[in-house]
């Protein structure tokens, strides 16, 4: 493949067309006349001259230079890049849910409010806890929405509290998240398990905390064993406990969050439940809260309202007829975070998801998660080190520090692994670990999918250790080289280079 595409500009030949109109069978007026000067170009638009031909392959070419989960293996910690069933995107692209409209009145959109209303019931059997809402647009959006709960049942108690601990395991988005609503975020180092210490947690929650943010399993791929004791710790000084579900694969259909002590979770439709993810959206992130914190969920709440039935002759129920409304009624509530009802799309596509695996199914995504990366972890704790655990959840860290020593860092790893057609790991995340990868293989790859991307990590190890300079030009195989990231973000060239290394 030609891997050097001109810009669509560059193809451009005065006069080209890609369509033409047909002739107006109205009677025609000039633009000048229906819009107002203001609004009027003073030049025409410098719009590319092109054929459909010329459109259709440039735009393919470019999709055939794009890394993504459908070609390539995403081991992207912290993020679970999985594969997208494509009987998700046939179930979000039925008519009867494309041509709704949100305005539509609520008697005519019974169909996707039962479909909705039955998600936050699997949602709430998932993970355990009382209610859920849709609405929020993402995780750290959930995050936002989580916050603002806490703060509304503060003040509904008559407190004011003002602190926020987060362990220095967690997501980088819950401190974000936590002073954005005006709250002061305290981080607790981690202890020499990589787990939450107990006795800094202590002295560190004071009456005028508000919650912990915790991350389970957290970022280093490790469950928090003492959970239990950890939301006692925070109950007992009047605090909540705010879960990031963002590693929810790890423990989907094996352990709920609800039943550790858990207050507030948020839940990544776009990781756990494989709805499309990356490329900026949209995604989701729900919310679920204990009995306590219902009434400050943002309005509206999916509810039935009316359960009737009809009966046969000798009076037996013989079909339920439920009608579902949009119940605006909580005077407690944070009120609206999304314009209607959030991403409706991402939620047809999770739903079909849950429904495609049943119980047994969604158990072994766990299952299999956890699997998959012990057998990546165990296949490359002899060439890197990781610094934390014996074995982990869904994902795991390795050190580069070892082959820092040799000349060589994370960054270059990363690169050199795009030239055996993976996508690199996370890196320099979490900031506990130096030089850190953090490796999700999730429960859709193959063994010989993981064995392949192990024997390259290996490789570049034992490259590194002969020659480190070979991994600082990589990588070498991709429409685009290497180039300097910071420059490239200030001053972008949008005109193709022909040399690699620009």
């Amino acid at each position: 493949m030609n891997l050097i595409e001109p810009l669509i500009f560059e193809k451009s030949s005065p006069g080209r067309r890609c369509f033409v109109l047909p002739a107006c069978d109205v009677l025609e007026k000039p633009v000048t006349n229906l819009l107002p000067q203001t609004m009027l170009r003073k030049q025409e638009a410098k719009l590319p001259e092109v054929s459909e031909l010329d459109v259709v392959r440039h735009f393919t070419r470019i999709s055939q230079m794009n890394f993504c989960v459908d070609t390539n293996f995403y081991p992207l910690g912290s993020c679970t890049m999985k594969y997208n069933p494509r009987i998700n995107e046939d179930a979000a692209r039925m008519e009867g849910f494309t041509k709704l409209h949100p305005y539509q009145p609520v008697e005519q959109c019974q169909g996707i409010l039962k479909l909705l209303y039955n998600l936050e019931q699997m949602l709430i059997d998932i993970s355990g806890m009382s209610a859920f809402t849709l609405q929020p647009a993402a995780g750290a959006h959930g995050e936002l929405t989580g916050m603002l709960i806490i703060r509304a049942y503060m003040e509904n108690k008559g407190e004011t509290r003002h602190k926020i601990i987060v362990p220095d395991s967690a997501h980088g988005t819950n401190p974000a998240s936590a002073a954005l609503c005006g709250y002061d975020v305290e981080s607790i180092p981690s202890n020499a398990e990589g787990l939450v210490d107990i006795k800094k947690l202590k002295a560190s929650f004071t009456s005028d905390t508000a919650a912990l943010m915790i991350t389970n399993p957290n970022t280093l791929g490790l469950f928090e064993k003492d959970i239990l004791e950890i939301c006692k710790i925070v109950h007992d000084a009047g605090g909540l406990v705010y879960c990031d579900g963002a590693n929810m694969n790890a423990l989907v259909g094996i352990a709920r969050p609800g039943d550790m002590g858990v207050d507030i979770l948020h839940l990544n439709l776009h990781k756990t439940f494989s709805t499309p993810h990356g490329g900026g959206g949209p995604g989701a992130g729900p919310i679920g809260v204990t009995e306590r914190l219902e009434p400050f969920l943002p309005v509206p709440r999916i509810e039935i309202t009316d359960k009737s039935a009809t009966e046969d002759t000798e009076g037996t129920e013989k079909n339920k007829i439920n009608t579902y409304v949009l119940n605006f009624n909580y005077p407690d509530s944070i009120g609206r975070v999304r314009a209607f009802y959030g991403h409706v799309g991402m939620m047809i596509r999770a739903y079909t998801y849950l429904l495609s695996l049943g119980k047994e199914g969604v158990c072994k995504v766990g299952e299999h998660a956890v699997l998959n990366a012990n057998y990546l972890r165990h296949k490359l704790k002899k060439h890197y080190d990781i610094p934390y655990g014996t074995t982990c959840m869904h994902e795991f860290v390795i050190s580069a520090r070892k082959q820092k020593e040799k000349g060589a860092s994370a960054l270059d790893i990363a690169k050199k692994l795009l030239d055996y057609g993976f996508h690199a790991p996370t890196i320099y995340f979490p900031l506990i670990v130096e030089e850190a990868m953090m490796i999700e293989p999730t429960e859709t790859e193959s063994r010989e999918i993981l064995d392949a991307f192990a024997d390259a990590m290996i490789q570049i190890a034992k490259d590194i250790e002969q020659q480190p300079e070979v991994v600082h030009n990589t990588p070498q195989t991709t429409p685009i080289g290497r180039p300097d990231e910071v420059k490239a973000a200030r001053e972008p060239k949008l005109r193709w280079k022909t040399n690699k290394s620009s």
